[in-house]
């Protein structure tokens, strides 16, 4: 009898001729979007293969965080196209033109996408384990026996088996931002979105997050990641983007971007931050 799979368990390697014909986990095509008289994005193309790791670097304003936010449909854009797995974020394509989706569709395609906020945005009135099975029952109406055996499977994988019953008034920052990746994962997510999930931590706390990050990326999970943390970028990431104002300054493996940039407005940003 095989063994039980582990909630982070690495999918079965499809065959290569699988691989070449799987389309990419998120494709950006000319993708524009304003508020106001204010252009965040102007003209983002990229696209990160599935299991792929991509570490988003950029100044404040640079539009990373509007991005990612369009990926999931928390934004709409205005121009270009942005897909996840092979489907248009939010619009339906028919006869050339693209309609919106209902809210209901929309809101069925975000649950496959985790996201986890620079703000944990955790249910003060819940505990660790009510806030990591809420969306699973009330979203995707789970067996709440099932949902529960999991979610404490969960935290006991971000390091908190014993904070279950804890609320997040009563957990560090760090604690509170690893029961947030825990609750993400909890919907079975295709797609991990980091907003700079480190940045509100004490220094000393940053280490058991990012500790959580690179073991979810060990296991294969695909993560879009906005963050500052150059050594993470570094030892973890597949590709690294580097923005400023709405469009891709730079592009590359982290380390021959990090350690030999190319464009001065890159130059100058991480000899700020490294």
């Amino acid at each position: 009898m095989s063994a039980p799979a582990t909630p982070w368990s690495n999918p079965p390697e499809a065959s290569p001729a699988v691989v070449a014909a799987a389309p990419p986990m998120v494709l950006a095509e000319n993708v524009h979007k304003r508020f106001g008289a204010l252009e965040v994005l102007r003209g983002i193309d990229l696209s990160v293969a599935a299991g792929e790791v991509m570490v988003i670097l950029g100044p404040s304003g640079s539009g990373k965080s509007t991005f990612l936010r369009c990926i999931n449909h928390l934004e709409k854009i205005d121009a270009g196209r942005l897909s996840v797995d092979g489907e248009l974020v939010g619009y339906r394509e028919r006869n050339g033109k693209l309609y919106e989706l209902k809210d209901a569709e929309v809101c069925r395609k975000r649950a496959e996408i985790g996201m986890v906020f620079q703000r944990f945005n955790l249910f003060p009135h819940m505990t660790a384990l009510e806030n990591v099975i809420e969306a699973p029952v009330g979203v995707k109406k789970g067996s709440k026996a099932v949902v529960v055996e999991r979610a404490r499977a969960l935290l006991d994988r971000v390091g908190l088996a014993d904070r279950c019953e804890s609320y997040p008034s009563q957990l560090s920052g760090g604690q509170q931002q690893r029961v947030a990746i825990a609750r993400a994962l909890a919907m079975e997510p295709k797609l991990m979105l980091f907003d700079e999930p480190t940045s509100a931590l004490d220094p000393e706390l940053v280490g058991d997050v990012l500790d959580v990050m690179r073991d979810l990326a060990v296991s294969g999970m695909t993560m879009i990641v906005v963050t500052h943390e150059i050594g993470f970028a570094r030892e973890v990431g597949d590709s690294l983007v580097f923005m400023d104002e709405g469009v891709v300054v730079e592009a590359g493996h982290p380390r021959d971007v990090i350690a030999n940039p190319r464009h001065e407005r890159t130059k100058a940003f991480l000899s700020k931050v490294l």
